[in-house]
């Protein structure tokens, strides 16, 4: 894979990413927006009937939240491909914030596992009040949201990097660097929000995702639909390679 991402046109890249980050935003969408709807209540209770009554349906979301993580990567690595001739540091910078926010959020799915393995388990049904069961299999719900809030971190900061690498590219929209920018300070401030006031962020409800879905379906649509301007691609491929050269000539 890495031979053929590395070996690929500008124009390829961008739609091999394009496809990518669709597939990431659909799985995703369906993982943490869709599956939690029909699910999961206020009331444990009902939340867990729920669970034991729909148990394909909640592995099917939280297969799909794999896919998502999945996706990260070979994201990550054509991020760097088609950004390290705007700044190779920044662009390599990006990357170990992408892949540490994936890691985090792929660790975070195996608590989500819990509620299946206690409820569908009569070892652990037999020997637990009704209540208790029900409060246990409730409790990965509530702490998902303190890990969505960790690894948003890490992508805000990772989107930090895209968003001035984008803006600086010249052969990407400017316009997307600056909605990908405001995406990156959404991330870190409900990120942030959610582990010191998570009150305060109850109270913002859907709102805080619209930024996500501006900037990130932005983005995705360009690159699926338009690619990069090759040929600006290339004049900044030339310049890094000259610059790179110069480095050199100096240490030498």
């Amino acid at each position: 894979m890495m031979d053929s991402i590395a070996g690929a046109s500008p124009r390829r890249l961008a739609r091999m990413a394009g496809g990518l980050y669709l597939a990431n935003i659909v799985t995703g969408a369906f993982a943490i927006g869709v599956v939690p709807d029909i699910l999961v209540v206020h009331n444990m209770a009902t939340t867990a009937h729920n669970i034991q009554t729909h148990e394909l349906l909640y592995r099917l979301g939280l297969a799909a939240h794999v896919v998502v993580t999945v996706t990260n990567i070979p994201m990550a690595l054509i991020f760097y491909e088609l950004l390290k001739v705007v700044n190779r540091r920044l662009a390599l910078l990006d990357v170990f914030f992408s892949l540490v926010a994936t890691a985090i959020e792929a660790a975070g799915l195996l608590s989500q596992f819990t509620p299946v393995v206690l409820l569908g388990s009569s070892r652990y049904t037999s020997a637990l009040p009704p209540a208790q069961l029900h409060a246990l299999a409730y409790l990965p719900g509530d702490l998902s949201t303190i890990d969505y809030a960790i690894f948003g971190v890490f992508y805000g900061l990772d989107f930090i990097c895209v968003a001035y690498l984008v803006f600086k590219s010249t052969f990407l929209p400017r316009a997307i660097g600056v909605l990908l920018a405001i995406d990156a300070v959404n991330y870190l401030a409900g990120g942030f929000a959610t582990m010191l006031a998570p009150g305060f962020v109850a109270h913002l409800g859907p709102w805080t995702g619209l930024p996500t879905i501006i900037a990130e379906g932005s983005l995705c649509l360009w690159f699926l639909v338009v690619g990069v301007d090759v040929e600006r691609w290339k004049a900044r491929a030339s310049a890094a390679i000259r610059m790179r050269a110069m480095q050199v000539e100096e240490l030498a």
